[in-house]
């Protein structure tokens, strides 16, 4: 099966214009502004169980169109229900006449003559995707329910959060990722100038992969900052190039418990936000070896776990620990 027949990017649905009115000081006049589109996608799985061919609705997810495949892909890997590629047979959208042909992109054809950012209409049956696992794929959805709530650390304790993770995590190798502290301020600029339609609409999280030289990989980014990382790690999930052990995740917002699970899953060997993390993401960047930085700026940076594997950094004001407190 060709998975590069996944990247199914529709630019044209991410972004639709709209009339607003501009002040400047006490002045206003009409103009014409462009949104970042928000639509629900429904992830459907398709899946065997006792001899018989089932499909369960397991989310549904508000998102940017686009990339959806990915998204869906990701989702399952950071949730524990595939661990390679070869898990999934096949994708389509649910509505379309006839599943997609394998060995056909997935991209959304724009018609000859006009722009490649050109507004789509809206498509029925393009918000439902169902992914087909391979028959040999075993799953217990009860377990599987169980997971997706406990995961969540939705009105549960951390503890609780913290040993569903260690449950479904795949085994982690020794980590050996080492990067120059200098480097991580390039990144901020380095993903905001690849977000194409942040650029045009200011409303969208993005999330990137680099490697230890500072190289950006991928970016995708999507309404919610969940799925961008879904997004991104689908991705590399479909390339065949997962575990991420020798890759960077770099977020625009935040780290949360949730987007750290999601690093654990993928095998990441560092995360770097330019926002806060929460407490139980810096307990899962412990218990799970992930080096963790927030508040990235142009100037400084903060190291939450994992400051024995920078370098080229000068120690002041006193002993740096290399583990840090509970």
């Amino acid at each position: 099966m060709d998975y590069t027949a996944y990247s199914d990017v529709e630019e044209g649905r991410a972004v639709v214009s709209t009339s607003v009115v501009r002040f400047t000081g006490v002045q206003a006049r009409p103009k014409t502004d462009l949104l970042a589109v928000e639509e629900p996608l429904e992830i459907q799985l398709g899946y065997s169980s006792s001899g018989q061919r089932l499909t369960k609705s397991i989310s549904v997810t508000m998102r940017t169109p686009g990339h959806d495949c990915e998204l869906a892909s990701g989702f399952l890997l950071t949730e524990g229900v595939v661990n390679d590629v070869i898990d999934i047979a096949d994708m389509h959208y649910v509505g379309d006449s006839a599943p997609r042909d394998r060995n056909q992109s997935a991209i959304l054809e724009i018609e000859s003559g006009e722009e490649r950012n050109t507004i789509l209409p809206y498509q029925p049956g393009r918000n439902t995707l169902r992914v087909e696992l391979n028959p040999e794929v075993r799953i217990s959805m009860a377990n599987l329910e169980r997971n997706f709530y406990t995961t969540s650390s939705c009105g549960i304790c951390g503890k609780a959060s913290l040993l569903a993770l260690r449950t479904v995590c795949p085994p982690r190798t020794a980590n050996r990722f080492s990067i120059e502290a200098a480097l991580l301020y390039k990144f901020p600029e380095l993903l905001r100038s690849t977000q194409d339609v942040f650029l045009r609409t200011g409303g969208l999280h993005a999330a990137g992969l680099f490697d230890a030289k500072g190289a950006l990989y991928s970016v995708r980014e999507d309404v919610g900052r969940h799925n961008a990382v879904d997004k991104l790690l689908g991705a590399a999930l479909l390339a065949d190039q997962t575990p991420l052990r020798d890759r960077l995740l770099m977020l625009s917002g935040r780290a949360s418990f949730e987007l750290l699970q999601k690093a654990v899953m993928s095998g990441v060997a560092m995360v770097v936000s330019v926002g806060a993390p929460s407490s139980l993401a810096v307990r899962v960047a412990k218990d799970f070896d992930i080096i963790l930085v927030g508040f990235l700026r142009e100037d400084h940076f903060n190291v939450y776990h994992g400051i024995e594997h920078l370098t080229g950094y000068i120690e002041q004001g006193g002993e740096i620990h290399h583990e840090i407190t509970n």
